[in-house]
């Protein structure tokens, strides 16, 4: 009985990692590019995000690609522009299927998804809709999404 525990033990710790959300599964490379860039744009923020969300592991051209045919990115939208954090917020709010008030569900645009991800304290301190978003604010956003996902189960 004893062996069969340890060997129990061992294989759900063996497992575990398989469980882990999908941000783990980046690599360290592209998590520290992200993670120290002053300005993400807009094909790096899907590429995490979708990834993340566990949607699809894209290249960044086929994640934005994806992204705006889906309409989880502001029409405006290049790949190679720097992120906004209102876009960046309907990217997260679309991609991790979120539920939103009243003027979010209704209209679904970038500046109802920030103020969205604002009163769920998934955004904190100081903030702009139009303000570029950094590598750091990119990673801290999807962390707090994961806490709340995790919360709410």
């Amino acid at each position: 009985m004893k062996r069969f525990f340890l060997f129990f033990c061992v294989c759900l710790l063996l497992a575990s990692p398989v469980f882990a959300p999908r941000l783990f599964a980046q690599t360290a490379a592209e998590l520290e590019v992200i993670l120290y860039a002053d300005a993400v744009n807009y094909g790096q923020a899907a590429r995490f995000v979708l990834n993340a969300a566990d949607i699809a592991d894209l290249m960044a051209e086929d994640a934005f690609r994806y992204a705006m045919e889906k309409r989880w990115l502001p029409s405006a939208a290049t790949k190679d522009a720097d992120a906004k954090l209102g876009g960046v917020s309907l990217l997260v709010m679309r991609a991790f299927n979120m539920k939103g008030g009243a003027f979010y569900t209704m209209m679904k645009t970038p500046h109802y998804a920030y103020r969205e991800l604002l009163y769920q304290n998934v955004i904190q301190g100081r903030a702009d809709p139009d303000m570029t978003v950094s590598g750091d604010l990119l990673l801290f956003v999807v962390n707090r999404v994961f806490e709340q996902m995790e919360s709410n189960q």
